[in-house]
């Protein structure tokens, strides 16, 4: 599912690059009750204006009823760096 979900975002330009960590163990509430998945995170590198086409388009493909998709600010980045995630993004 990450993979697939990263392919998507990078294919339609919702992000500029996308990087799967390896699997790690989440334990959480669920309808009740304790439950546990094996997940991967997915560090989407984007620009804030996408983010709300990007969050829907993770919910259509997710297969979660409601998966994790919370945003953290750049403070600081290359300059190069930053152009780029821009130049490859969609307007």
């Amino acid at each position: 599912t990450g993979h697939t979900i990263a392919e998507q975002l990078v294919k339609e330009r919702l992000s500029a690059c996308v990087t799967v960590s390896a699997a790690s163990q989440s334990f959480y509430w669920w309808q009740g009750k304790i439950s546990n998945e094996k997940e991967h995170i997915l560090f989407i590198k984007t620009k804030a204006t996408l983010f709300t086409d990007l969050e829907k388009k993770i919910e259509e493909i997710h297969p979660y009823e409601i998966p994790e998709i919370v945003a953290l600010p750049f403070r600081e980045g290359s300059t190069k760096y930053l152009n780029w995630i821009e130049k490859e993004t969609k307007d």
